[in-house]
């Protein structure tokens, strides 16, 4: 093999097996869903373990995403990435042999949840970001996270033929197998990228000269709209529809549908960032969120209507991702994009969990969906501004050294 690959990889070798990883470790966490039924029957155990391990999953993942993401900028995206997948296989491993409610929690709660941290967004993100230009950049983090995308698409059929056919335990050791696809794939993220022209700057410095700044709590704020959004709809529509007398075929299509078109709108939004402000591109993206739900909620809940709410909220789901990542990388730098990146993956993550969590709650005590709904589209409109007013501009610093930045 040639030696660049092993040592520094090229910038398209770099995404190409980043998009790779992110759809195996982001589509197949969306499998698990499928799982909850048989597993809670088999198991005869009460829905609500199945439901909080996914919730320890997430809150595990988004408390390590900024951790792992330090890793990545100080030893390499390759190396963290490994322990993703030796984490996300032994988890689902476990998972396979789970008999009693803690088995669950370890496995697919916190085993899952750092194997799916230590191969995301933050942490694959990062050195793609620094492996391109500016001007290409925004582009780049779109293919991506397109990448995340399209494992949703592939993954979650895969999944539902593998229980069908095999049942839930045997499924989790073919899925173990495939996530341990991750360990030799992180060889095309490994080594070096570039070198580029920042002051050095420890993480500490980093975090804190972020943290002064308000523009980055502001990222933060909206980030979590998008974690309350993508949670809420992804865990709630199918009971939605179903108060509808619309059949679970429906909601299982819908599903599709959305990750069909996230697909092209994450390619999209990377597209987009990198002919206008991102801030501004994001603000357009809450904003028609707001305006896709809207129109939901007014028309009558039909097959129709619930497939075109599938498509335009699909486009809208994770194209969120590279414009936010790109303007961290664009407003702070690249040097601890993984990092910084992390912490706003965070509150995206607590919006998810509060998301999903309050649409129950609001459920069980008025009847209905209404109030969260409205929730929802208020919340998307409070994104909107908050981007708009985000100041953008990279922070000046002098520059003292070339530092060189592992993938």
């Amino acid at each position: 093999m040639p030696k660049r690959l092993f040592g520094y990889p090229s910038p398209l070798i770099l995404l190409i097996f980043g998009a790779i990883i992110l759809a195996i470790g982001m589509g197949m966490r969306n499998t698990f869903g499928l799982f909850l039924a048989p597993m809670s029957i088999d198991l005869n155990l009460p829905r609500e373990v199945f439901a909080l391990s996914i919730a320890i999953q997430m809150l595990v993942w988004g408390a390590s995403q900024p951790i792992f993401g330090a890793l990545a900028d100080r030893f390499g995206a390759g190396k963290v990435a490994v322990m993703g997948g030796i984490f996300y296989a032994s988890g689902l491993l476990l998972m396979s042999n789970a008999s009693e409610p803690w088995g669950l929690h370890g496995s697919v709660g916190l085993l899952v949840g750092l194997g799916t941290s230590a191969a995301g967004f933050a942490v694959i993100l990062g050195p793609v970001g620094r492996a391109f230009p500016p001007e290409k950049r925004s582009m780049a983090l779109g293919i991506a996270s397109a990448g995340g995308s399209a494992g949703q698409l592939i993954m979650a059929p895969i999944g539902g033929v593998l229980i069908t056919s095999m049942g839930w335990s045997s499924s989790l050791l073919v899925l173990a197998i495939i996530a341990a696809l991750i360990i030799p794939l992180a060889i095309g993220i490994r080594g070096k990228t570039n070198k580029i022209s920042e002051p050095k700057q420890t993480l500490t410095e980093a975090i804190k000269e972020a943290s002064r700044y308000p523009s980055y709590w502001l990222l933060c704020g909206g980030f979590f709209v998008c974690g309350f959004h993508v949670s809420f709809i992804a865990t709630h529509l199918p009971p939605f529809l179903s108060d509808n007398n619309l059949g679970p075929l429906v909601a299982a299509t819908a599903i599709a549908i959305i990750g069909f078109f996230n697909i092209l709108g994450t390619l999209s939004s990377g597209w987009l960032g990198g002919k206008f402000r991102q801030k501004h591109v994001l603000s357009y993206y809450y904003l028609a969120r707001s305006i896709v739900l809207c129109f939901f909620l007014i028309f009558p809940v039909t097959q129709t209507s619930v497939f075109i709410f599938a498509a335009l909220i699909g486009f809208l789901w994770l194209g969120t991702v590279p414009l936010t990542s790109g303007l961290v990388a664009k407003i702070f730098g690249t040097r601890y994009l993984g990092a910084l990146f992390g912490i706003v993956f965070f509150s995206h993550q607590l919006g998810g969990f509060l998301g999903a969590w309050l649409g129950g709650v609001i459920f069980d005590l008025r009847g209905n969906y209404d109030l969260i709904w409205i929730i929802t589209v208020a919340l998307g409109i409070m994104a909107a501004i908050i981007h708009w007013i985000i100041a953008d501009q990279p922070i000046e610093r002098n520059v003292e050294s070339v530092q060189t930045i592992k993938a």
